[in-house]
């Protein structure tokens, strides 16, 4: 079984649960712990699920509301970065834990999603972005699925190590992340990742190691990237002016992977900087603020 997995940066709070198990002994049990970081993690956040006490070796699995979890182990036991979709309502999510080996267990528990808010956010582009014709229209609606199909794909290795960067030069913050877009006067989809103000030619790094899953040019998103950092994970990098790499081509973290630019549907030159957590729309912003807390074996 397979999924997601991430942490909130600035507010781990350990919810520690102690593992109930199914036929096996109590002292047994004491020795696995099961914590949540952040405890309560917002709409947009990566908690990352930790399983210590685990000896290696003993199979690990993990869901959250039925969607099964990517586990990878650890130097401790086992742990899984969870995507938490932007626009999860507030309220409690159901998770489990399966322990295997000759004596299976088993616990569950509930884990506290806190709603967000979003501001709304007006733009005006040139009409034939916003108004599409017929074949336009079919064609973004072909490349919207696209990107769907490849983010339901998990690759079984982790390729992502240590901390992630932030893919432009510059201290200001990434902006507009699930900004409810109202173009032209007509409400569209929800901005899903955050916007690097840069000009155009600006080097674009890869925010951790990952694999090119897809280059091309896209109707809305431009000319683009997307990396894939395993188990789930993606990192998305839209209105390119140049790519300067390959589909399948392994990257380092901070390797260039083109140039700024201002293709597809924009307002001026800038990088769109988005993540995909399996199906969650996760905030890039807490991507970066990420530490590897629980590096793989």
């Amino acid at each position: 079984m397979s999924r997601r997995l991430r942490a909130a940066s600035g507010r781990f709070v350990l919810a520690v649960v102690l593992l109930r198990c199914l036929a096996v002994a109590p002292a047994a049990a004491s020795e696995v712990r099961i914590t949540w970081q952040p405890a309560r993690p917002n709409a947009g956040d990566v908690a990352l699920l930790r399983v210590q006490g685990v000896p290696g070796g003993v199979p690990v699995e993990g869901d959250l509301d039925g969607h099964p979890l990517s586990m990878y182990p650890t130097a401790d036991g086992y742990a899984a970065l969870v995507g938490i979709d932007m626009d999860t309502p507030d309220g409690p999510r159901e998770w489990r834990v399966m322990i295997g080996g000759p004596t299976p267990r088993a616990t569950s528990g509930r884990l506290h999603v806190v709603a967000r808010s979003y501001k709304v956010q007006h733009l005006t582009v040139a009409r034939h972005m916003a108004e599409l014709d017929p074949e336009t229209e079919r064609r973004a609606v072909n490349e919207i699925e696209r990107l769907r199909t490849l983010y339901r794909m998990t690759s079984g290795e982790r390729l992502w190590q240590g901390a992630w960067q932030r893919p432009v030069p510059g201290d200001a913050p990434g902006t507009g992340f699930g900004a409810r877009r109202v173009i032209n006067g007509l409400p569209r989809a929800p901005h899903s990742g955050i916007d690097f103000g840069a000009a155009v030619g600006t080097p674009v790094a890869a925010a951790n190691r990952g694999r090119v899953a897809l280059v091309g040019e896209f109707f809305f998103p431009g000319r683009l990237v997307i990396l894939d950092h395993g188990l789930g994970l993606y990192t998305l990098y839209f209105h390119l002016d140049t790519i300067a790499v390959t589909e399948g081509q392994l990257v380092g973290r901070g390797q260039t992977l083109g140039t700024v630019g201002m293709t597809g549907r924009v307002t001026g030159p800038h990088l769109h900087f988005g993540a995909q957590l399996g199906a969650a729309r996760i905030d890039p912003a807490v991507l970066l603020g990420l530490e590897d807390a629980a590096p793989a074996r």
